[in-house]
Order: structure tokens, then sequence, then C-alpha cells
């Protein structure tokens, strides 16, 4: 081998050799850097870029367990009060087949066969005085109100909407469908054909025929379930030439239907104040307003309108809309109320409803931007008794309201 083929091999080894040191260096480093801590306060999972000691997990833990053990006494005291319940009535059914043994011997056969029934109907009965729909029940917030899902012949509009994030329940459930046409029939069962105690008079039509209502005269209802008692449904039918409405309350007291009360509801007299605080908003106001002109002006006619001014920029361009409106639609029923301060809804609001001195009158509680429709104004009046507000910042999807009972020393 000459010289040069000797010094080319040598380079060459040398190279090698510095090329593995050094890929066994990076090698080193990176077993390093993968390797575990071993130090107690060393970060766990958790949010990132934090350290979180053993002491944090243990805490973390603490609370859940007790969350779960509150959960799980919440259950057992819950299974406790069925079990007494499914005792009581497994009780009254075995009364129930020792009486219907006694009269299959001959004996008192007759007044048991008809005291069975009655008993079953007390403890119905019983169920529905224990329940809201009779008689209020004193709640030690607004947490604990049960609240009611508003359903038509064809949707559910839910308050509690889930993944969904929309009210409306679409489509239906098979047994929610099933369940609500079973209780519009009973409704128009009771409508139809009224009990002899009754004391109201049956409606005739143009005729002097009886009316007969139908599923399609069926407007609205609302239902709620309180679930050791039973679920609670309020209906509201309507003819398309007439003005009253029938409403007829049941309740399914975890057994079949049973009617609650059946009465009729004249609105034709009810009129609506709606109060609306404002404050430079003119624009919004003059959409406001076209929808006001469209449906309180030329549908409703039964609305007072109350603006509550805050300040005195677009003062005028207020002023100017409403007499525009007047001049254009002969509409008076309007108070223009105007406060040199800061705008503040619940200030406007009540300095509107103070405003009112002309008698009973539903109250209106609206924001500028709302859209509302006669349909809604009507559900206001039906939903509603006087001396009561209605308060309307929030969904409008299904034309939703909400009473609260005005205060005792107004």
């Amino acid at each position: 081998m000459s010289r040069r083929g000797l010094i080319l091999h040598t380079r060459t080894h040398w190279l090698l050799l510095g090329l593995a040191l050094l890929c066994s260096l990076v090698l080193f480093m990176y077993l390093l850097e993968c390797a575990p801590q071993t130090d107690g306060n060393a970060s766990l999972p958790g949010v990132v870029g934090e350290n979180y000691g053993k002491e944090y997990y243990q805490a973390l833990l603490q609370e859940q367990e007790e969350h779960y053990q509150t959960r799980a006494t919440s259950l057992k005291r819950q299974i406790a009060q069925l079990k007494q319940e499914l005792q009581e009535m497994s009780e009254k059914m075995r009364s129930l087949q020792e009486r219907k043994n006694v009269g299959a011997n001959g004996i008192g056969y007759q007044s048991n066969k008809e005291q069975a029934p009655s008993d079953l109907l007390e403890f119905l009965h019983s169920q529905i005085d224990k329940a809201e729909v009779s008689i209020g029940a004193k709640l030690p917030s607004e947490y604990g109100v049960i609240p009611f899902e508003s359903f038509t012949l064809m949707k559910v509009f839910q308050l509690e909407m889930g993944l969904t994030r929309h009210p409306e329940e679409k489509p239906v459930r098979k047994d929610k469908r099933d369940e609500l046409v079973e209780v519009i029939e009973a409704g128009l069962e009771v409508i139809n054909n009224p009990d002899e105690d009754e004391e109201q008079d049956d409606e005739e039509g143009p005729l002097g025929e009886k009316l007969i209502f139908n599923e399609n005269d069926f407007v609205e209802g609302y239902y709620r379930t309180e679930r050791d008692k039973g679920t609670q449904y309020e209906l509201f039918f309507k003819k398309a030439d007439l003005m009253e409405y029938r409403h007829v309350t049941l309740f399914r007291p975890f057994g079949p239907l049973m009617k609650v009360k059946s009465e009729m509801i004249d609105i034709t007299r009810s009129v609506i104040n709606i109060i609306v605080p404002l404050a430079e908003r003119t624009e919004a106001f003059v959409q406001f307003m076209q929808n006001f002109r469209d449906v309180c002006i030329h549908q409703d006619k039964k609305i007072h309108l109350t603006v509550v001014y805050f300040g005195k920029e677009g003062l005028s361009k207020v002023k100017s809309i409403l007499e525009s409106v007047t001049s254009e639609s002969n509409f008076h029923n309007y108070t223009l109320v105007s406060l040199n301060e800061e705008f503040n809804r619940g200030r406007g609001l009540n300095v509107g409803a103070r405003a009112w001195d002309k008698g009973e009158v539903l109250m209106f509680f609206c924001d500028v931007d709302i859209y509302f429709s006669a349909e809604f104004l009507n559900s206001c009046r039906l939903n509603a008794e006087p001396g009561f507000w209605l308060l309307a910042r929030f969904w409008l999807w299904n034309d939703l309201s909400v009473s609260i009972r005005f205060p005792d020393h107004w």
C-alpha cells in the first residue's frame, strides 16, 4: 500500500470514530433529558406551565369524594322515600285484595266492590292536593321553581336545551309525542263533554248549535313534572271566529289523567302596558316602533306604550317618532317620561310602572331590541293575572313570558 493510501485510510478511520463519539454524546444527552424526575416537588399532569404538588391532588380527590358522598346520601334518601311510598301502596293493594276475597265468599261483596275504586281515587286526589297545581308552595329561592316547557301540535320548546343550543326539540321523541297527543285528546274530552255539575254556559255557534272543539283548535300548552307527585298540564283552546279561550288544567299523578279545572278566559278587555327604558338608541327605537305599529296598533289595539328616556341627546328625535306614529295611525295611548340621568334599566322600569294611574293593567317590561307578535301578546294575557308584571329580556323563540307578583305595598 502506498503512503498516500495509508494516510487516507487513517483519516477515514478517525472520522468514523469521531462521528460515533458524537452520536453517543447526543444519545446520552437525550436520555438525560427524558429521564423521569425523582424530586418530590416535580410537576404532575395538570394545567400546562403549572406545577402541582401531592397536596393539590389529595385535596382534589377529597373534594370529589365529598361530592359523591353527598350525592349518594341524597339518592339513598330518595330511595328510602320511594320504598316507603311503595310499601304504603302495597298495603292498600293488599287491603283491596282482602276485601275482594271477602266479597267472593259472599260477605259484603257489593259494598266492597264500590269502595275499592273510591280508595284509589282518594289516593290520586291526595297526590293532586300535595302538588302545586292546586295551591302554591313556599320555596327557599327562585332556584327551587320547577319550570314549565311549552308545546304545540308539532313542536316542543325546552328550557333545558342540553347539547342542542336551541329550545325547539326537533324532531319530538315518539314517547313524548304520544304523551302530549293523549293529553290534548283528554283536554278536548273535558271541553266537549263537561260534567253536569260544572257551572259554565255551553258555547253555541253562529247557527245556535253546540260548539265542538277539535285538535286544530289547540293553541298552546305547558307542562312540568314534580318528580314525587306527577305531571301538570295547562292547555289552551280557541275557535278562530271567537275571542274567548278555553283553559283546561290536567294532572297525571303517576296514574290516569285527572281533570283539575276547566274555565273560559276572556281577554278582550285586558290592556298591556309596554314599558321601554331607552337612552340614545334612536335607530333601534325606529325599528321597534315599526314592529309596534304593525302588531300593537293595527292588530292588537289594546296596548299602552310607556317610554322612559334617559338624557337629552336624542330626546327630540324620539318625540318626533312618537308624534309621527300618532299622526299616521291616530294612536294616542302612549306616555313619554324624560329623566335627565344616566341610563339605568331598573330605574327606568320602576319609573315607567309608577307612571301608570289608570287602574289594573298587565305590565310588559320590554327592551328596545325585542321583536314580538300578536300571538305573544295574547300569550301574555293568558298566562298572567291583573296585578302581575311581565318580564321579557330573554328567549322569545316561542313567545315565552314570565309573570311576577306585584309587591303588596304598591
